[in-house]
């Protein structure tokens, strides 16, 4: 199952095997342009077989970066670099999701790179004041600004206008990142939602950011393509975020015209979570069982097998191969030797593929 092809809407991917977003930092210009190193990134990918492609969160504001060398789709400008990627990806028969993303209280952070501190840049290095549901910080990060109502309106718009900057650079899907502790999982989460107004409180105000989000994002995106949401199904704490509540947001979110959740965790607060092969692939199976919607699995998913069991037992819909992706671009070539079937690969590594028997 690994290599059949999946078809959303008007969008048929070539194979199950997806690039989740995975951050990058390296806009040195600090502009939100694609780089050569995104370009190569990317592109390599693209050559080596795998399907689906996420580009990295991709803020709709400068301050929904996470930081300072985080793509963005909030000006027109932005728009010439990833259509070059994504011209070039779709040569070789590789689809392209874009991450549309608001960092909320995590933004201004400095790059989770070797060689950089932790916690929140000042200005001189490209940094601002970041935004939140509330004035409560992330861990040791500085306090945020506090969103307004009229602030909080305004955010929906943000979202609806990079995805028409995504359309004319040729993306084929859009993922709303809701998950990770950013900026719709800050309000969903009644960890770190203590609002008193429509925006707070219960299950529904506390998940009508998203839902606006989504909306908007629907409406300004073509009916022929794919719309995705990336969740954390939990917070991995007492009193948060649970899967209930994921299973439910999902099957609102499939009324509001989503078409696939990609499933992950975390990441909205310290918390111990027992990462191992595979564990959060239980979330997906969840959700596609309880809304009814295509999911796809992420969290160390290594090995064809594995791949192909999450698959083969209805888990799943699609893999996201995430860190293994980043040490070894052409994966997909080495699944498909242990699968039997035939390389992914672009014709000029073809020469390169392993050896069939």
């Amino acid at each position: 199952m690994l290599f059949d092809p999946l078809t959303l809407r008007g969008l048929t991917i070539k194979n199950r095997i997806w690039l989740p977003p995975m951050c990058q930092y390296m806009v040195r210009q600090r502009d939100g342009v694609p780089t050569d190193w995104h370009f190569v990134h990317y592109g390599a990918r693209a050559t080596l077989g795998f399907g689906l492609m996420v580009i990295e969160a991709t803020a709709v504001v400068p301050e929904g970066r996470i930081t300072p060398q985080d793509l963005g789709l909030w000006d027109d400008a932005q728009v010439p670099g990833f259509a070059h990627l994504t011209g070039f990806a779709h040569q070789f028969g590789a689809a392209v999701a874009v991450q549309l993303a608001h960092s909320g209280r995590k933004g201004s952070a400095y790059p989770d790179l070797p060689g950089f501190p932790s916690g929140t840049a000042p200005a001189d290095q490209g940094g601002w004041t970041a935004v939140g549901p509330t004035g409560q910080p992330y861990g040791s990060y500085a306090a945020p600004h506090e969103l307004t109502l009229d602030e909080i309106a305004a955010i929906p718009g943000d979202f609806a206008a990079a995805a028409r900057r995504a359309n004319e650079a040729g993306i084929d899907v859009i993922e709303v990142h809701a998950a990770h502790g950013y900026l719709l999982h800050q309000f969903y989460s009644p960890l770190s939602n203590g609002r008193q107004d429509g925006y707070g409180g219960d299950f529904a105000g506390r998940t009508r950011l998203t839902r606006e989000v989504v909306a908007a994002v629907r409406q300004a995106w073509p009916d022929t393509k794919p719309l995705f949401v990336r969740l954390s199904a939990t917070d991995w704490t007492d009193g948060g975020w649970a899967p209930e509540d994921t299973v439910r947001l999902a099957g609102d979110l499939k009324e509001l015209g989503v078409d696939l959740i990609d499933v992950s965790s975390g990441g909205n607060l310290q918390a111990t979570i027992p990462i191992g092969p595979g564990y959060q692939v239980e979330f997906a199976r969840q959700v596609r069982a309880g809304a009814g919607l295509p999911t796809t699995a992420v969290g160390l998913i290594t090995e064809p097998a594995q791949a192909e069991q999450i698959l083969a037992s209805g888990q799943a819909d699609a893999v996201m191969i995430g860190r293994a992706g980043l040490r070894e671009p052409g994966w997909p070539e080495r699944a498909a030797l242990a699968l039997g079937q035939p390389t992914p690969l672009a014709a000029p590594y073809v020469r390169g593929a392993w050896p069939r028997s």
